[in-house]
């Protein structure tokens, strides 16, 4: 199957692209490195760099790969700079998108496996874990604009036939991440242990995220290809972990002693987030397999293990 994956020099997009060529796929990639590492594209991959937001050449590059499928990740991903900047965050996440789809439309794309989101999408939960069923309460541009991205997938099925998946991902951790975003308190934590330098916590440390590891998410987007299922699906654990637990256990595989700092709680910050994986289940067959214990071990090797070799 030929496949164009947008950021697939990224965190999640660098992993799914070494899955997807394993697969057997026949993979491009486009990436414009403002997160992405060119080290982290698979070589066998045919690599296009592009900003999506410049609509001639995204159409040019998806007219010369004429994809099937389009697993778009890429994205601007910090809620923060959103809230700062929101026009830049729709410059991104909405047209980028738009212009993406539309080459996409004109050159035969069947499917768009969308990147969504599991905790912005929702706001302040009322259920835990919630559903895909859940009212759909954005407070952040970001969010607002995963949500507005699924809105015109569904609009361009209607309209044009094109199938699409949206997956709402959870707090992605693993392997490869950035200390962006939420779930960027992982690699934070990780660096700062190996360097020998004080953790901060926000708050009381009892806010709760739902934690996936990035090999479980892989899974999910290979999961979305075979499944060929419509519609938005979460992707997470069902399980609730505080940031004062992932301190505990990257302190166990680092041998740490010493205890965090606290500072004031950030404004704006979610209490508590976490998804129900049960329709992902149901529909995709994916389940998440690794546990929060072994994926942050997993995880804090690799740091250890880059920062050896940088050494």
């Amino acid at each position: 199957m030929r496949i164009l994956v947008t950021g697939g020099a990224g965190f999640i997009g660098s992993h799914t692209v070494d899955a997807l060529i394993g697969a057997g796929h026949e993979t491009a990639v486009i990436d414009d490195f403002s997160s992405g590492k060119r080290t982290q594209i698979n070589a066998a991959a045919r690599f296009h760099q592009a900003d999506l937001r410049n609509a001639d050449a995204i159409n040019q590059i998806v007219s010369q790969e004429q994809p099937e499928v389009v697993y778009h990740l890429a994205a601007q991903m910090d809620v923060r700079r959103s809230v700062a900047d929101p026009a830049f965050d729709a410059a991104v996440n909405l047209v980028g998108f738009l212009n993406l789809v539309e080459a996409g439309r004109r050159n035969g794309l069947k499917r768009v496996i969308f990147s969504s989101t599991g905790g912005a999408i929702y706001g302040e939960q009322e259920s835990f874990p919630c559903d895909e069923d859940h009212p759909l309460r954005p407070v952040s541009p970001y969010g607002v604009a995963k949500l507005a991205t699924e809105k015109y997938l569904f609009f361009y099925r209607a309209e044009y036939g094109l199938e699409y998946t949206a997956l709402r991902y959870a707090n992605v951790y693993g392997p490869r991440q950035d200390p962006h975003g939420e779930a960027g308190v992982v690699a934070i934590f990780c660096g700062r242990m190996l360097a020998g330098q004080p953790v901060t916590i926000y708050g009381d440390g009892d806010q709760t995220r739902d934690y996936v590891f990035v090999g479980d998410i892989v899974r999910a987007n290979l999961a979305a290809i075979q499944a060929n299922a419509t519609g938005a699906f979460n992707i997470g654990t069902g399980i609730e972990s505080s940031v004062n637990r992932l301190y505990e256990e990257l302190a166990a595989v680092s041998s740490r002693a010493s205890a965090p700092e606290h500072r004031p709680k950030r404004a704006g910050e979610q209490r508590r987030s976490v998804i129900s994986p049960a329709r992902t289940a149901k529909m995709l067959d994916w389940r998440p397999q690794v546990t929060l214990a072994d994926g942050l071990r997993e995880t804090f090797n690799f740091f250890k293990q880059r920062a050896s070799v940088s050494s």
